[in-house]
C-alpha cells in the first residue's frame, strides 16, 4: 500500500471534491490500464541503452490528461505540477521523482501516432463492449461534425494546413476537417470513425461507417438519396438496409389543424433515435474541449480522435451507471 504524504493527508480533510477530481477518479476506474499497456509494450523502448525509460502506464496517463483537458505538451507538464488531482491520477510522488518533461511526452505521442495504437485501443474497447452486451447489433446512426482548424497563415510555411479545407455551413464559412462517425443505434456508443477534409460531403463516407450486420440506418437530411449511391446500390447487403433518413422540414406537406400530422410524427420518431449520435459529439467537444484541431494533418488528428472516442464510450457507460468488465 502506498504511504500517504502530508499533502495527501491535508487534502483528505477538504469538504468538497472538484468536478475535475471526480472525472479523473471515474476514468481511473473504468479504463483497462493493463490491456492498454500491453498494446504499447512491443513498441516501447526496452531501456537496454541509455537512460531507463519512463513507465508506460505513467506516460499513458499523462497523454490521456493531455487529450481530456486539451493541453499542449508544456501545459500538460505544468498542470501536473500545479494540480493535486492530476498528480494523484498519474501516481507521481514528488519525493521520489519529477514529472516527465514535455519532450518525453512529445516522443510518446509520436510513438502512438506512428504505430496507430490509439485505433487499437478503440477497437479493443469495442470488442469487449460487444462481448459484454453493452454494444448491440443491427442498427447504426451516421452523422458528421466539422472540427475547425487555424485559418491563419502566420506560420513558418506562410500557408494554411494543405490537408484541411473550407466549406460553407448555413451562412458561415468554416475551415478545417470533418469527423464522420457510426453510432450503435441501441446503445449510442461509437463503433466506427473516419476523418476527411471539411468539404467532403457526409454521404460519401456512409458505406465506411456501416457494419456487416446492420439492418437499419438513421441519418439526417444530409444523407437523403444514400440508396442511390453505387457503393450502396451495388452491394448485396447494403442495398437491403432500411435507410430511415430524416426529410427536410420545408419539404413536409402542410396539414390542417384538425388532422393528425402523421408525416411529422414519423420524422419525430426518427429524430428520437438519431439524437443519440449527438451525445458522442457533446463529450468530445464539451467535455474534452476538442472544438479546434490541435495538430496539422488529418492523420495526427484522427489518431487523437480514436483515443477520445474510446474514452468517450467508456465515460458514457460510467455516467449511465454501468461498468465494463475487464477481461
Amino acid at each position: 500500500m502506498k504511504q500517504e504524504t502530508f499533502t495527501d493527508i491535508e487534502y483528505s480533510f477538504r469538504k468538497k471534491k472538484t468536478k475535475r477530481e471526480e472525472f479523473l477518479e471515474t476514468m481511473d476506474e473504468i479504463i483497462p490500464w493493463d490491456e492498454w499497456v500491453k498494446v504499447i509494450e512491443p513498441y516501447y523502448p526496452a531501456g537496454k541503452r541509455g537512460r531507463p525509460p519512463m513507465g508506460i502506464e505513467k506516460m499513458l496517463r499523462m497523454y490521456l490528461l493531455q487529450i481530456w483537458f486539451n493541453l499542449s505538451d508544456p501545459a500538460t507538464e505544468d498542470s501536473i505540477y500545479d494540480s493535486y488531482a492530476m498528480r494523484k491520477f498519474t501516481g507521481i510522488d514528488f519525493l521520489k521523482e519529477s514529472v516527465p518533461d514535455e519532450t518525453t511526452l512529445c516522443k510518446f505521442r509520436h510513438l502512438l501516432e506512428a504505430n496507430e495504437l490509439n485505433e487499437l485501443f478503440f477497437e479493443a474497447i469495442n470488442r469487449v463492449m460487444v462481448q459484454t452486451g453493452h454494444m448491440m447489433k443491427g442498427g447504426t446512426i451516421v452523422d458528421a461534425t466539422i472540427i475547425n482548424a487555424p485559418s491563419s497563415t502566420k506560420n513558418a510555411d506562410k500557408a494554411r494546413d494543405p490537408e484541411m479545407h473550407q466549406t460553407k455551413k448555413g451562412n458561415e464559412w468554416r475551415f478545417g476537417m470533418k469527423c464522420h462517425i457510426g453510432v450503435d443505434a441501441g446503445s449510442g456508443l461509437v463503433h466506427t470513425i473516419t476523418v476527411t477534409a471539411a468539404n467532403e460531403h457526409d454521404i460519401t463516407q456512409t458505406s465506411a461507417l456501416l457494419r456487416d450486420d446492420d439492418e437499419v440506418v438513421y441519418g439526417d437530411s444530409g444523407y437523403l438519396g444514400i440508396q442511390k449511391r453505387p457503393e450502396i446500390a451495388n452491394d448485396e447487403h447494403y442495398s437491403k438496409i432500411d435507410f430511415r433518413i430524416n426529410r427536410r422540414p420545408g419539404r413536409l406537406p402542410h396539414v390542417s389543424d384538425n388532422a393528425i400530422d402523421w408525416e411529422r410524427y414519423i420524422e419525430n420518431r426518427k429524430s428520437s433515435v438519431r439524437c443519440k449520435v449527438e451525445h458522442a459529439f457533446r463529450i468530445i467537444k464539451c467535455q474534452f474541449g476538442y472544438r479546434k484541431t490541435v495538430y496539422r494533418g488529418l492523420k495526427k488528428n484522427e489518431n487523437r480522435l480514436y483515443a477520445m472516442f474510446a474514452c468517450a464510450n467508456l465515460y458514457s457507460l460510467a455516467i449511465a451507471g454501468q461498468r465494463l468488465s475487464k477481461t
